[in-house]
């Protein structure tokens, strides 16, 4: 991977987070952002002891083109977030 990532979390009461994984100043096809999403899978469950941890990809340059992958829920819950500029970000590391 060749490409900067960045994570933040989403509170998801009760007890839940929702990990946000964004790629910075790159567009990745759908295959390679599945990677992503299930590196980060491995890694929270490795990190945290999460069985089924709840994962989004955002890509994308300005707020016009970003697009979110993920289940619709959760997509829903980031997107909000987003919006409110509830998430911070920091580097990670998902090789």
């Amino acid at each position: 991977m060749t490409f900067q990532l960045v994570y933040g979390a989403v509170s998801d009461p009760p007890r839940k987070v929702i990990h946000v994984v964004r790629v910075v100043d790159d567009m990745l096809e759908v295959e390679q952002l599945d990677e992503i999403a299930d590196r980060m899978r491995d890694y929270a469950m490795r990190r945290y002891g999460e069985q089924a941890p709840n994962v989004v990809v955002v890509q994308g340059y300005a707020k016009e083109t970003l697009r979110l992958f993920g289940e619709p829920y959760a997509v829903a819950r980031v997107r909000a977030a987003m919006f409110n500029a509830a998430i911070n970000f920091r580097p990670i590391d998902l090789g």
